[in-house]
């Protein structure tokens, strides 16, 4: 019997181990593609240039920028207000109440709709509804919000990722001990206090691991912006909200699938698919470092 369950032991360890070797191998495998494939066109002309001839020559710097912008401005509206969800959730209202089983059912939901809903969303409710009706008010009817933007493509995507940073925080706040809620409460403070010196300030770990996850799906996301504000090609950068700009995931989707010459460009689609993960993982680091950082202080205060 006991050598029965070490057999079953050996072949679950070796069944798991595999799994994720080849989890890991499959990673591998896809980055030494594109890093062999996009190499040798990853130059500083390429990363500092404006495209020119159809994008078959020049750079990508406004799509690198352009890309930077959307999630910049992404994440200033998307995780404000899912930590503020959050916080009420956790902190201020009961888990059992119908209002909070509503809201949680309405985040659920919103996590399973398609990218290309919120892009259609966004193009009914940013563009036509909200940005005519500014256009009537600010502009005398003249069309200056009424049309795709960078800031309806970033609004748009910032409902798409609200859902992880709803989750990812409200579960890094459930985390904080209640016996450090009720010393504060004992001595005094306010619940708002309370809140924000003693419960922020253990969960910023969870805050900042939702704002990697929201950059990390904005910055990969075609289908939202595709209605809302990207463009193929406008070699200059956005001087306005109201202006349209470059991003590098419909960039390559358009090269992948509208170009007369995939073979001619297929090096430019692999720079460009590398130069994407590079600026996700830069910014990924850096909210990993500031968060790094923010422990590390919290530790030897």
């Amino acid at each position: 019997m006991a050598m029965t369950k070490n057999i079953i032991g050996k072949v679950v360890l070796t069944f798991t181990a595999g799994c994720a070797f080849a989890a890991v191998a499959a990673v591998v495998w896809i980055m030494g593609t594109i890093i062999w494939g996009g190499h040798s066109h990853l130059t500083w002309a390429f990363l500092t240039q404006a495209p020119s001839q159809g994008m078959t020559e020049g750079g990508i710097f406004p799509a690198i920028m352009g890309t930077f912008m959307l999630v910049v401005i992404m994440s200033l509206f998307g995780v404000p207000v899912g930590t503020i969800t959050a916080i009420y959730l956790s902190e201020y209202v009961h888990r059992q109440s119908r209002f909070a089983k509503l809201i949680r059912f309405a985040v659920n939901t919103l996590a399973g709709i398609p990218a290309v809903v919120f892009g259609l969303f966004g193009l009914g409710f940013f563009v036509q509804f909200t940005g005519k009706g500014m256009d009537a008010v600010f502009s005398h009817g003249t069309l200056r919000w009424a049309q795709p933007n960078i800031l309806w493509a970033s609004l748009t995507m910032a409902l798409l990722t609200l859902p992880v940073v709803i989750v990812s925080v409200e579960e890094a706040i459930k985390t904080v001990p209640r016996e450090l809620r009720e010393a504060s409460l004992a001595l005094g403070v306010t619940k708002w206090m309370t809140i924000w010196k003693v419960v922020l300030p253990n969960s910023i770990g969870g805050i900042l691991t939702g704002a990697i996850l929201a950059v990390s799906r904005g910055a990969g996301e075609v289908a939202p912006i595709l209605f809302t504000g990207a463009a193929y090609f406008l070699p200059n950068l956005p001087h306005s909200f109201t202006d349209q700009f470059m991003e590098l995931g419909y960039h390559l989707y358009i090269m992948t699938t509208q170009s007369t010459d995939v073979e001619k460009t297929l090096g430019i689609q692999y720079a460009t698919t590398l130069v994407l993960l590079l600026l996700t993982f830069t910014l990924n680091f850096s909210a990993i470092y500031m968060r790094y950082r923010l422990r590390k202080r919290r530790v030897f205060a």
